[in-house]
Protein backbone atom coordinates (compact mmCIF):
# COMPACT_ATOMS: atom_id res chain seq x y z
CA UNK A 1 0.00 0.00 0.00
CA UNK A 2 1.68 3.38 -1.05
CA UNK A 3 0.39 6.57 1.12
CA UNK A 4 1.27 9.82 1.03
CA UNK A 5 0.39 10.78 4.81
CA UNK A 6 3.15 11.70 6.83
CA UNK A 7 2.75 11.40 10.63
CA UNK A 8 5.39 14.11 12.32
CA UNK A 9 8.20 12.18 13.88
CA UNK A 10 8.10 12.62 17.46
CA UNK A 11 11.12 11.49 19.16
CA UNK A 12 14.58 12.47 18.23
CA UNK A 13 17.29 11.30 16.19
CA UNK A 14 18.53 8.52 18.20
CA UNK A 15 22.01 8.90 18.80
CA UNK A 16 21.90 13.01 18.26
CA UNK A 17 22.50 15.00 22.03
CA UNK A 18 19.91 17.09 23.46
CA UNK A 19 21.95 20.06 23.08
CA UNK A 20 21.39 19.19 19.27
CA UNK A 21 17.32 19.02 19.51
CA UNK A 22 14.56 21.65 19.98
CA UNK A 23 11.59 21.33 21.88
CA UNK A 24 9.22 21.07 24.81
CA UNK A 25 10.93 20.58 28.03
CA UNK A 26 9.08 17.66 29.84
CA UNK A 27 6.99 19.07 32.61
CA UNK A 28 5.71 17.43 35.85
CA UNK A 29 2.12 16.82 36.41
CA UNK A 30 0.74 18.93 38.75
CA UNK A 31 -1.95 18.56 41.27
CA UNK A 32 -5.18 19.69 40.22
CA UNK A 33 -4.02 19.25 36.67
CA UNK A 34 -7.21 18.06 34.32
CA UNK A 35 -7.62 14.53 32.43
CA UNK A 36 -7.57 15.19 28.63
CA UNK A 37 -10.49 16.48 27.50
CA UNK A 38 -12.71 16.61 30.82
CA UNK A 39 -12.95 20.29 31.16
CA UNK A 40 -16.00 21.56 30.80
CA UNK A 41 -16.68 23.87 27.79
CA UNK A 42 -19.15 26.77 26.12
CA UNK A 43 -18.89 24.66 22.73
CA UNK A 44 -20.46 21.89 24.21
CA UNK A 45 -23.69 21.17 22.07
CA UNK A 46 -26.92 22.42 24.09
CA UNK A 47 -28.57 20.06 25.66
CA UNK A 48 -26.15 17.39 24.60
CA UNK A 49 -22.81 17.69 26.65
CA UNK A 50 -21.40 16.72 23.39
CA UNK A 51 -17.87 18.26 22.38
CA UNK A 52 -17.47 19.24 18.71
CA UNK A 53 -13.98 18.64 16.71
CA UNK A 54 -12.52 22.34 17.16
CA UNK A 55 -12.71 21.85 20.96
CA UNK A 56 -11.62 18.12 21.55
CA UNK A 57 -8.21 19.17 18.92
CA UNK A 58 -7.45 22.37 21.22
CA UNK A 59 -8.18 20.50 24.27
CA UNK A 60 -6.03 17.58 23.61
CA UNK A 61 -3.29 19.81 22.62
CA UNK A 62 -3.56 21.63 25.74
CA UNK A 63 -3.23 18.85 27.66
CA UNK A 64 -0.05 17.60 25.59
CA UNK A 65 1.47 20.80 25.74
CA UNK A 66 1.46 21.08 29.47
CA UNK A 67 3.45 17.62 29.26
CA UNK A 68 6.06 18.76 27.09
CA UNK A 69 4.95 16.73 23.54
CA UNK A 70 5.95 18.74 20.47
CA UNK A 71 3.64 19.73 17.75
CA UNK A 72 0.70 19.25 20.34
CA UNK A 73 -1.94 20.83 18.11
CA UNK A 74 -0.89 18.30 15.12
CA UNK A 75 -0.32 15.27 16.82
CA UNK A 76 -3.87 15.77 18.30
CA UNK A 77 -5.63 16.54 14.95
CA UNK A 78 -3.65 13.17 13.75
CA UNK A 79 -5.42 10.92 16.34
CA UNK A 80 -8.76 12.59 15.96
CA UNK A 81 -8.51 11.70 12.19
CA UNK A 82 -7.81 8.01 13.12
CA UNK A 83 -10.39 8.04 15.74
CA UNK A 84 -12.81 9.63 12.78
CA UNK A 85 -11.44 7.74 10.04
CA UNK A 86 -10.82 10.45 8.23
CA UNK A 87 -8.29 12.30 6.69
CA UNK A 88 -6.55 15.13 8.75
CA UNK A 89 -7.10 18.01 6.58
CA UNK A 90 -10.99 16.83 6.41
CA UNK A 91 -11.44 18.46 10.32
CA UNK A 92 -11.31 22.12 9.01
CA UNK A 93 -14.31 21.18 7.15
CA UNK A 94 -15.67 19.36 10.00
CA UNK A 95 -15.10 22.19 13.24
CA UNK A 96 -18.14 21.75 14.14
CA UNK A 97 -19.33 18.31 13.91
CA UNK A 98 -20.67 16.86 17.35
CA UNK A 99 -18.23 13.73 18.25
CA UNK A 100 -19.73 10.77 19.61
CA UNK A 101 -19.05 9.75 23.24
CA UNK A 102 -17.34 6.78 22.18
CA UNK A 103 -15.07 8.73 19.70
CA UNK A 104 -14.51 11.52 22.85
CA UNK A 105 -13.42 8.48 24.74
CA UNK A 106 -11.28 6.77 21.98
CA UNK A 107 -9.47 10.37 21.35
CA UNK A 108 -8.97 10.55 25.35
CA UNK A 109 -6.99 7.36 25.55
CA UNK A 110 -4.88 8.22 23.06
CA UNK A 111 -4.57 11.68 24.40
CA UNK A 112 -3.73 9.93 27.73
CA UNK A 113 -0.83 7.67 26.20
CA UNK A 114 0.55 10.92 23.89
CA UNK A 115 0.80 12.31 27.28
CA UNK A 116 2.83 9.72 29.03
CA UNK A 117 5.18 9.90 25.75
CA UNK A 118 4.57 7.03 24.15
CA UNK A 119 5.37 7.52 20.96
CA UNK A 120 2.17 8.86 18.06
CA UNK A 121 3.62 6.55 15.41
CA UNK A 122 2.91 3.29 18.29
CA UNK A 123 -0.49 4.91 19.12
CA UNK A 124 -1.34 5.01 15.63
CA UNK A 125 0.27 1.76 14.78
CA UNK A 126 1.95 2.95 11.26
CA UNK A 127 5.24 5.19 10.17
CA UNK A 128 5.51 6.50 6.79
CA UNK A 129 8.65 5.73 4.77
CA UNK A 130 9.73 6.38 1.09
CA UNK A 131 6.08 6.85 0.71
CA UNK A 132 5.14 3.54 2.25
CA UNK A 133 2.56 3.10 5.16
CA UNK A 134 4.94 0.46 7.29
CA UNK A 135 2.92 -1.13 10.53
CA UNK A 136 4.64 -0.12 13.41
CA UNK A 137 4.91 -1.64 17.23
CA UNK A 138 6.89 -1.44 20.46
CA UNK A 139 9.14 -4.77 18.61
CA UNK A 140 10.53 -2.65 16.22
CA UNK A 141 12.02 0.84 15.89
CA UNK A 142 10.42 3.82 14.22
CA UNK A 143 11.83 4.82 10.70
CA UNK A 144 13.60 7.51 11.03
CA UNK A 145 12.77 10.31 8.01
CA UNK A 146 17.08 10.47 7.97
CA UNK A 147 16.68 6.90 7.20
CA UNK A 148 15.24 7.54 4.23
CA UNK A 149 18.29 9.42 2.54
CA UNK A 150 19.77 5.66 2.77
CA UNK A 151 17.12 4.14 1.37
CA UNK A 152 16.73 6.41 -1.35
CA UNK A 153 20.44 6.38 -1.98
CA UNK A 154 20.35 2.46 -2.24
CA UNK A 155 18.08 2.05 -4.85
CA UNK A 156 19.43 4.68 -6.88
CA UNK A 157 22.55 2.80 -6.64
CA UNK A 158 20.66 -0.59 -7.48
CA UNK A 159 19.03 1.14 -10.74
CA UNK A 160 22.63 2.54 -11.89
CA UNK A 161 23.36 -1.29 -12.41
CA UNK A 162 21.85 -1.12 -15.79
CA UNK A 163 23.79 -4.42 -17.48
CA UNK A 164 22.37 -6.28 -14.46
CA UNK A 165 19.23 -7.80 -14.94
CA UNK A 166 18.76 -9.62 -11.70
CA UNK A 167 20.37 -7.96 -8.47
CA UNK A 168 20.23 -9.10 -4.59
CA UNK A 169 20.63 -7.53 -1.79
CA UNK A 170 20.97 -7.71 1.95
CA UNK A 171 18.99 -5.82 4.63
CA UNK A 172 21.16 -6.65 7.96
CA UNK A 173 18.70 -6.01 10.89
CA UNK A 174 15.64 -5.40 9.06
CA UNK A 175 13.05 -4.43 12.34
CA UNK A 176 10.27 -2.91 10.66
CA UNK A 177 11.20 -3.92 7.43
CA UNK A 178 10.78 -0.39 6.18
CA UNK A 179 14.75 -0.26 3.96
CA UNK A 180 14.22 -3.93 2.59
CA UNK A 181 10.16 -2.95 1.51
CA UNK A 182 11.74 0.36 0.07
CA UNK A 183 14.52 -1.00 -2.11
CA UNK A 184 11.99 -4.12 -3.37
CA UNK A 185 9.12 -1.37 -4.14
CA UNK A 186 11.92 1.27 -6.31
CA UNK A 187 14.16 -1.77 -7.93
CA UNK A 188 11.79 -3.98 -8.87
CA UNK A 189 14.87 -6.24 -10.48
CA UNK A 190 15.86 -6.79 -7.03
CA UNK A 191 15.60 -9.92 -4.53
CA UNK A 192 16.00 -8.81 -0.69
CA UNK A 193 17.04 -10.84 1.79
CA UNK A 194 16.01 -9.34 5.09
CA UNK A 195 17.49 -10.57 8.75
CA UNK A 196 16.70 -10.08 11.95
CA UNK A 197 17.36 -11.34 15.47
CA UNK A 198 13.84 -10.78 16.40
CA UNK A 199 10.61 -13.22 15.99
CA UNK A 200 8.52 -10.09 16.58
CA UNK A 201 10.45 -7.65 14.26
CA UNK A 202 10.26 -10.24 11.70
CA UNK A 203 6.71 -11.16 11.67
CA UNK A 204 6.02 -7.05 11.59
CA UNK A 205 8.15 -6.71 8.01
CA UNK A 206 7.03 -9.65 6.65
CA UNK A 207 3.21 -8.19 7.54
CA UNK A 208 4.45 -4.69 6.01
CA UNK A 209 6.12 -6.64 2.78
CA UNK A 210 2.53 -8.33 2.35
CA UNK A 211 1.14 -4.81 2.40
CA UNK A 212 3.14 -3.35 0.10
CA UNK A 213 2.66 -5.84 -2.69
CA UNK A 214 6.24 -6.82 -2.97
CA UNK A 215 6.33 -9.93 -0.85
CA UNK A 216 7.61 -12.36 -4.06
CA UNK A 217 10.99 -10.12 -3.89
CA UNK A 218 11.73 -10.48 0.12
CA UNK A 219 12.87 -13.13 2.07
CA UNK A 220 12.80 -12.83 5.54
CA UNK A 221 15.72 -14.91 7.76
CA UNK A 222 16.06 -15.48 11.36
CA UNK A 223 18.91 -15.32 12.92
CA UNK A 224 22.01 -13.08 14.23
CA UNK A 225 23.43 -11.21 11.54
CA UNK A 226 25.27 -13.54 8.52
CA UNK A 227 24.37 -16.36 10.92
CA UNK A 228 20.95 -16.42 8.94
CA UNK A 229 22.95 -17.20 5.43
CA UNK A 230 24.25 -19.99 3.89
CA UNK A 231 27.72 -19.72 3.57
CA UNK A 232 27.87 -19.19 -0.64
CA UNK A 233 25.52 -16.64 -0.62
CA UNK A 234 26.55 -13.58 -2.13
CA UNK A 235 25.03 -9.94 -2.90
CA UNK A 236 25.18 -7.35 -4.94
CA UNK A 237 24.16 -4.47 -2.21
CA UNK A 238 24.26 -4.50 1.88
CA UNK A 239 22.55 -1.68 3.67
CA UNK A 240 22.03 -1.52 7.56
CA UNK A 241 21.00 0.14 10.18
CA UNK A 242 22.60 -0.99 13.47
CA UNK A 243 21.97 0.00 17.00
CA UNK A 244 24.03 2.80 17.33
CA UNK A 245 23.54 4.33 21.01
CA UNK A 246 26.84 3.88 23.65
CA UNK A 247 25.28 2.44 26.43
CA UNK A 248 25.68 4.76 28.68
CA UNK A 249 23.91 7.46 26.67
CA UNK A 250 20.48 5.26 26.55
CA UNK A 251 19.66 6.67 29.77
CA UNK A 252 19.77 10.68 28.43
CA UNK A 253 17.56 9.97 25.48
CA UNK A 254 13.91 11.06 24.91
CA UNK A 255 11.16 9.68 26.71
CA UNK A 256 9.69 8.12 23.52
CA UNK A 257 13.25 6.40 21.97
CA UNK A 258 14.42 5.51 25.99
CA UNK A 259 10.80 4.08 27.76
CA UNK A 260 8.82 2.71 24.64
CA UNK A 261 11.48 1.38 21.68
CA UNK A 262 12.86 -1.66 22.01
CA UNK A 263 16.60 -1.48 23.44
CA UNK A 264 17.44 -4.02 21.37
CA UNK A 265 17.40 -2.13 18.25
CA UNK A 266 19.17 0.82 19.98
CA UNK A 267 22.24 -0.55 22.50
CA UNK A 268 25.38 -0.27 20.25
CA UNK A 269 27.68 -1.34 23.21
CA UNK A 270 29.89 0.75 25.51
CA UNK A 271 30.91 3.29 22.30
CA UNK A 272 27.93 2.46 20.07
CA UNK A 273 30.04 1.05 17.93
CA UNK A 274 30.40 -2.78 18.50
CA UNK A 275 27.88 -3.79 15.50
CA UNK A 276 29.99 -2.34 12.69
CA UNK A 277 32.90 -4.28 14.21
CA UNK A 278 31.40 -7.55 13.61
CA UNK A 279 29.63 -6.73 10.44
CA UNK A 280 32.76 -5.21 8.96
CA UNK A 281 34.74 -8.24 9.71
CA UNK A 282 32.14 -10.74 8.74
CA UNK A 283 30.97 -9.35 6.12
CA UNK A 284 34.43 -9.23 4.14
CA UNK A 285 32.66 -12.51 1.81
CA UNK A 286 29.69 -11.36 1.20
CA UNK A 287 29.56 -8.83 -1.81
CA UNK A 288 29.89 -10.34 -5.39
CA UNK A 289 32.82 -7.66 -7.20
CA UNK A 290 31.99 -4.45 -7.44
CA UNK A 291 29.16 -5.01 -4.59
CA UNK A 292 28.63 -2.21 -1.68
CA UNK A 293 27.65 -1.98 1.91
CA UNK A 294 25.48 1.54 3.30
CA UNK A 295 24.85 2.13 6.54
CA UNK A 296 23.49 4.27 8.72
CA UNK A 297 25.44 5.99 11.41
CA UNK A 298 25.29 7.67 14.96
CA UNK A 299 25.76 11.53 15.45
CA UNK A 300 29.60 12.28 15.75
CA UNK A 301 30.55 8.48 14.31
CA UNK A 302 31.41 8.53 11.17
CA UNK A 303 34.97 8.91 11.63
CA UNK A 304 35.39 6.05 14.03
CA UNK A 305 33.24 3.82 11.79
CA UNK A 306 35.09 4.61 8.58
CA UNK A 307 38.27 3.89 10.67
CA UNK A 308 36.59 0.39 11.33
CA UNK A 309 36.13 -0.06 8.07
CA UNK A 310 39.42 0.80 6.91
CA UNK A 311 41.12 -1.87 9.05
CA UNK A 312 39.14 -4.51 8.09
CA UNK A 313 40.29 -3.96 4.66
CA UNK A 314 36.60 -1.78 3.26
CA UNK A 315 37.06 1.20 1.24
CA UNK A 316 34.94 4.27 2.22
CA UNK A 317 33.69 5.66 -1.28
CA UNK A 318 31.05 7.97 -0.18
CA UNK A 319 29.72 9.77 3.00
CA UNK A 320 25.96 11.41 3.26
CA UNK A 321 24.92 13.95 5.33
CA UNK A 322 21.16 13.99 6.49
CA UNK A 323 18.65 16.53 6.77
CA UNK A 324 20.96 18.18 9.71
CA UNK A 325 24.07 18.38 7.96
CA UNK A 326 25.18 15.32 10.23
CA UNK A 327 27.53 12.81 8.21
CA UNK A 328 24.77 10.04 9.26
CA UNK A 329 25.51 7.41 6.26
CA UNK A 330 28.55 6.17 5.11
CA UNK A 331 29.01 3.76 1.55
CA UNK A 332 32.18 1.38 1.67
CA UNK A 333 33.57 -1.48 -0.95
CA UNK A 334 35.96 -3.75 -1.15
Amino acid sequence: MLSTRRVPFVARQAGQPASQQTGLSALRRQPGHRKPLDAPSSRSAPGTGGMRVLEAIQRSAEYLERRGVESPRLQSEWMLSQVLKIPRLKLYLDFERELEPSAVDALREMVRRRGRREPLQYILGTAVFCGLEIAVSPDVLIPRPETELLAERAWTWLRERTGTKELRALDVGTGSGCLAIALAVHEPRCEVIAIDVSKAALDCARANGERAGCAERLAWRLGDGFEALEADERFDLMVSNPPYIPRGELGALEPEVRCFEPRLALDGGVDGLDFYRRLAREGTSRLNPGGVWMMEVGFGQAESVAAILTGENWIVREVIEDYHRVRRHLVAGR
